[in-house]
């Protein structure tokens, strides 16, 4: 009897599953997509406390500086995709207090803990937000819709980034601004450290915090298959976006990518 790898070859390419990457694994995609979402589960309560831990809190300073630099009118619509504890969303509404924020994220524990957050911050005003749970690569909102679309740390977690910018086209307003803040390449001079940190410490850190080191072994990994800032610009400009452009933070750990429908 045929094997299943052996019939889908004889069936030929169109019936095979596509393959993606899962860190340094190779994966079929709706297995990425799983993976993914077991990672966000699992670490969703300390997903905050790790941030801190990973980046020694420089990670707020790049967030600050993320929402401060959105040129965005006071009563503004933005969604947040992949938002789910909210750190963008409430630092936007806290600088434009009569914005609308929707948050939006695929895993229901991520956005669990944002809402919780929310409830919790006296400085948030929780009737200009709103929780959904959507999938990047097929935003349930309709076309023209916002004003801006920012995501922050999520996109390389994605199984087709193309398809996620795509929608963040189709969602925006003519006009609208898509902002992005990603990982990176970092400086040359420094990636031997930053590897070696990186590797040795922050999934030990993942253990001995979260009770889990594969997940953030997984997101190191993932921080290195994702695009350049030169080839993910491109990626951006090959959606149909203008005015492209990226500037790095913290010799390129992670850089600022916008542009306008």
């Amino acid at each position: 009897m045929l094997s299943r790898r052996a019939i889908q070859s004889l069936l030929g390419p169109s019936l095979r599953r596509a393959s993606t990457h899962f860190g340094f694994e190779q994966v079929n995609e709706e297995e990425k997509a799983d993976r993914v979402r077991q990672v966000f589960t699992g670490v969703a309560d300390k997903y905050d406390l790790m941030n801190d831990a990973m980046s020694m809190g420089i990670h707020r300073l790049w967030k600050d500086y993320f929402v401060q630099s959105l040129p965005l009118r006071s009563n503004a619509k933005m969604l947040d995709v992949a938002g789910g504890t909210g750190d963008i969303s409430f630092r936007a509404l806290r600088r434009f207090p009569r914005a609308h924020v929707t948050v939006c994220d695929i895993n229901e524990e991520m956005l669990r803990v944002g809402e919780h957050k929310a409830h919790e911050d006296k400085m948030i005003d929780c009737s200009r937000l709103s929780f959904v749970v959507g999938d990047g690569e097929k935003l349930p909102f309709e076309d023209n819709s916002f004003d801006a679309y920012t995501i922050s740390f999520g996109i390389r977690n994605c199984t087709h980034v193309d398809q996620v910018v795509r929608e963040a086209h189709r969602v925006l307003k003519p006009g609208g601004l898509f902002a992005c803040l990603e990982f990176s390449q970092i400086h040359p001079a420094l990636r031997q450290m930053y590897d070696l940190y990186s590797f040795q410490v922050i999934p030990v850190m993942g253990e001995v915090l979260a009770k889990d080191y594969n997940s953030y072994k997984y997101l190191v990994e993932s921080i290195r298959r994702f695009p350049n800032q030169t080839d993910f610009s491109e990626l951006i400009s090959s959606t149909g976006l203008k005015d492209v452009r990226y500037e790095n933070l913290s010799f390129g750990i992670c850089a600022i990518h916008t542009a306008r429908k």
